[in-house]
């Protein structure tokens, strides 16, 4: 079943596996880890993650004395993932419009599978190979943060979590979470709204004043949720405002999340009523580091050759978003970032091209062969 990379990912995206609800998909794994001979095992980051799955991490013996080659996706899906209908609609692999594929990540999952039950089968020698499979990746990493990254003895890694087939993502920002509670006055928005400080016009005017979208090549900001207020015939007294900043320049970011500070205070210092004062409280924390790989490393030739085996010209560059990439990158085991096929994710309007599906376990198994070669 693992060989067939087509069947195999439609049996991974028809389970449910939402963040922190991906026991059903562990299980799976975990059997079918065991099956091609590895040693496996859970942990339990599921108590501080509050999900009902650990991360899986599978160990395979080599044959060729190397340092083992790291191999990762993650399990959970964004919402809507429940009920999920995987469906072949000419080339490509869809659901039925009502949820989400899957193929972020199932489609690294299973090209990963796949790609080493190929090496396996064919008697192919190969070195040791560490799989790591994170959990609860799409709400902040948590898997990968919480998971024990000294139990890792590889010299590098390949995260399978980007679209196109011969992306390798070699660098990603870091970034910071933003969370701005403001606190007015409140008061009758009919008789005495001049005794009242209005949370909202405040939040607004902030947020007018900070630096949003794309700052520059490698810096972006942005608000994502506000919230506040409980009627209209009421002056609301309080705000929630929660967005974030990322940049490949710790210079930058830290600019740009002070330029952000600057905003409210002075949006703020514009609204201080006689009796009541207005005030905030900012919350600023570091989700995770940026990371950059040298194109001329080891690990990105290695990525190079294997697609080259497929007929692919691999295409480098650096990322916006996070990934478990960089929290093991932050332990000191470089890795990139690998595109899978995936395409339209985080959308009811998911998809995967099936060749893409082939050739990336193609590149799967081309990476465990180079590797005992090259002795990367």
């Amino acid at each position: 079943m693992q060989n067939d990379v087509v069947k195999y990912f439609i049996s991974l995206a028809s389970i449910d596996s939402e963040s922190r609800n991906e026991r059903a998909i562990a299980d799976a794994l975990i059997a079918d880890l065991k099956a091609l001979g590895a040693e496996v095992s859970e942990d339990c980051c599921y108590k501080s993650t509050n999900g009902n799955a650990g991360n899986i991490f599978a160990q395979f013996p080599g044959q060729v004395d190397v340092p083992p080659l790291l191999l990762c996706s993650h399990i959970d899906t964004v919402i809507p993932g429940v009920g999920v209908k995987p469906r072949i609609v000419g080339d490509r692999i869809c659901s039925d419009g009502t949820t989400v594929l899957g193929a972020d990540d199932k489609s690294g999952v299973a090209e990963i599978i796949c790609g080493i039950s190929r090496v396996l089968e064919a008697g192919i020698p190969h070195g040791p190979l560490e799989v790591l499979f994170t959990v609860s990746e799409e709400i902040g990493l948590l898997g990968a943060k919480f998971f024990d990254k000294s139990k890792l003895k590889a010299s590098c890694g390949y995260a399978f979590d980007t679209q196109t087939v011969g992306d390798l993502v070699l660098g990603a920002p870091s970034q910071n979470s933003i969370s701005i509670t403001i606190h007015g006055k409140e008061a009758h928005a009919g008789v005495e709204p001049e005794k009242g400080i209005n949370a909202i016009r405040i939040a607004a005017e902030a947020i007018a004043a900070m630096p949003l979208g794309r700052i520059d090549f490698e810096t972006t900001s942005n608000i994502g949720i506000i919230s506040g207020g409980v009627a209209t015939n009421i002056v609301p007294n309080q705000v929630v405002i929660k967005g974030e900043a990322r940049s490949h320049n710790p210079q930058k970011l830290a600019q740009v999340c002070s330029d952000i500070r600057h905003a409210l205070d002075s949006a703020i210092a514009r609204h201080q009523g006689t009796t009541h004062q207005a005030s905030a409280e900012y919350h600023q924390e570091t989700e995770y580091h940026a990371f950059r790989i040298p194109d001329d490393s080891p690990c990105v030739q290695l990525a190079k050759a294997a697609l080259k085996e497929v007929g692919i010209d691999a295409r480098t560059g650096i990322g916006g978003g996070g990934s478990d990439a960089n929290i093991i990158g932050a332990a000191g085991i470089p890795m990139i970032i690998c595109g899978t096929g995936m395409m339209r994710y985080h959308t009811v309007e998911e998809y995967i091209e099936i060749k893409d599906l082939e050739t990336g376990a193609a590149f799967v198994e081309n990476l465990i062969k180079l590797h005992a070669q090259t002795r990367c």
